[in-house]
């Protein structure tokens, strides 16, 4: 199921010998989304031996996958903020996000890059959306940004009234990306794909230890160690559990489709504040302009049929824009943090060797550039005085501490949940499509069928223990705890897990 994106992209892993001709660097970066990889890119710039490490290939997760709109907007994201934080903390987020929009931009005008310059809109489907639109409103003008309310809109979908910022960016994420991959290269910089880091230990050095994926389901499979003086885990969600970034956030789905329309397409960009959650724009493409509609957003592992979800996103592109013909469907995996703010900084307080970026929630191409600037300022010695607004470890946490219970409280109720309800489940195999926890705890299977294959693996996370649910829409196991995600196969398609399900028994 590629991407618009990644359709027809074709990415070769590292082989053994390159990898093996790697042994140190100044900075390891790991993962090769916009945040590593721009992270990668400037520390390179300074002078630093770099080497990204990516589990798959580059653009492969949440980045791949996004809608590519680069806007400071960003739905009730600024609202939420508002409602937790003061003016000054708000101010930072915007601020943080400004540079890395105008960054990502001067980026690609530099390379040649295409970008589109548009409008970006939140906006209420109905009545009961505006309170919320009203909101977002007051928020922007608390932040210092231009955004002017409207009451209509040209588009052809249910609008009510909303929020609209000019001149903001949306972009084709691959080739910026392989515009970073070719400079870092320029500046001496080693990029491993189809190479995952599994763990990290010492302290000066630092030993990352690496595995090739292809394989990996082979516990015996050798491991290779590249030292480092810092390293930055730049995975969407961290792989170390140190720091239990894994409890502060909320792993969310969304899905998005592509479609050919007859007639004009809408042109700016376009998301809802209320439910179920729409949002709009167009990719110009060789034969023609495409529209891209997103929304069907979950939680990881938590949805019963998220199939459902998204059929009825096509309906509703299908409505509001007739003859329209579906071309692509992708889903992308972000991270809700508990206090509404990015996490950029030491993965431990005064852990300087190790840093970590996360918890973007669905913004980064703005974010993602930010955090870069973040990081690589503090690596190399300087300050970004608006990057207190990201930090990792900070005062204004205390805010998302009821979130926080809450969200365990959930973890704590799905773990048991995992771990009873197969003792009902038939163990029947299921139709085509569908995949099937049952037994008892003690001998619990997960079964699927997909493209009339069976397979059948252990139900259980390698992460911590919580049993999988079937997403019945991109055919994979998610666990409902922490968000890790596996193919049919059992093989690790993302963490925080390291390792796939094991072949049941």
């Amino acid at each position: 199921m590629p991407s618009l994106w990644t359709d027809g992209r074709l990415e070769a892993p590292t082989s053994a010998g390159g990898i093996d001709g790697v042994t140190a660097a100044d900075v390891v970066v790991v993962g090769a989304g916009i945040t590593g990889l721009t992270t990668a890119l400037l520390v390179s710039r300074a002078g630093k031996s770099v080497v990204v490490v990516e589990a798959r290939h580059v653009g492969a997760a949440t980045t791949g996958n996004t809608t590519g709109k680069v806007s400071v907007l960003q739905g009730s994201k600024l609202a939420s903020i508002a409602g937790k934080h003061g003016t000054d903390t708000l101010r930072a987020y915007v601020t943080g996000n400004t540079e890395g929009r105008d960054w990502l931009v001067r980026h690609c005008e530099e390379h040649g890059l295409s970008y589109q310059r548009e409008d970006d809109h939140a906006y209420a489907q109905n009545a009961q959306g505006l309170s919320t639109v009203r909101d977002v409103h007051a928020a922007c003008r608390e932040a210092g940004l231009d955004a002017q309310w409207v009451d209509e809109a040209d588009v052809p979908f249910p609008f009510a009234g909303g929020v609209r910022l000019r001149d903001q960016a949306q972009i084709d994420p691959i080739p910026y990306l392989s515009s970073l991959v070719a400079e870092l290269e320029r500046h001496g910089g080693i990029l491993l794909q189809g190479v995952r880091a599994t763990s990290v230990s010492g302290s000066g050095p630092l030993r990352v230890a690496l595995r090739r994926t292809a394989g990996e389901q082979d516990t015996r499979a050798a491991e290779h160690t590249v030292t480092a003086q810092r390293v930055v885990l730049a995975t969407g969600i961290p792989v170390l559990d140190r720091g239990f970034f894994f409890a502060r956030m909320e792993p969310k789905r969304s899905y998005c489709m592509a479609f050919d329309v007859p007639g004009d397409i809408t042109r700016s960009m376009y998301l809802s504040v209320d439910s179920p959650s729409r949002s709009v724009r167009y990719a110009p493409g060789e034969t023609g302009d495409k529209l891209i509609v997103g929304g069907a957003g979950h939680t990881v592992g938590r949805s019963s049929h998220p199939k459902n979800a998204v059929t009825e996103l096509a309906r509703w592109a299908a409505l509001h824009f007739p003859g329209a013909v579906q071309t692509h469907y992708w889903s992308a995996q972000d991270y809700h943090p508990i206090d509404e703010l990015p996490y950029v900084g030491p993965l431990l307080p005064k852990m300087e060797n190790i840093l970590v970026a996360t918890g973007f929630d669905k913004w980064g191409m703005t974010n993602g550039v930010a955090a870069a600037l973040a990081l690589s300022s503090r690596i190399l010695g300087g300050r970004m005085d608006w990057a207190a607004a990201f930090a990792s470890w900070s005062p204004h946490e205390l805010t998302g501490i009821p979130t926080a219970l809450q969200l365990n409280m959930e973890v704590g109720f799905q773990l048991a949940k995992g771990w009873i309800s197969p003792l009902t489940a038939s163990s029947e195999v299921p139709e085509e499509g569908q995949g099937v926890v049952s037994g008892t705890p003690w001998k619990m299977t997960a079964t699927s069928v997909v493209d009339g294959v069976t397979r059948t693996v252990s139900p259980v996370c390698p992460h911590l223990g919580g049993v999988v649910n079937w997403n019945d829409s991109d055919l994979a196991w998610e666990c409902p705890l922490h968000g890790s995600r596996f193919a049919p196969d059992g093989a690790l398609i993302e963490g925080p897990a390291t390792r796939g399900l094991t072949a049941s028994r």
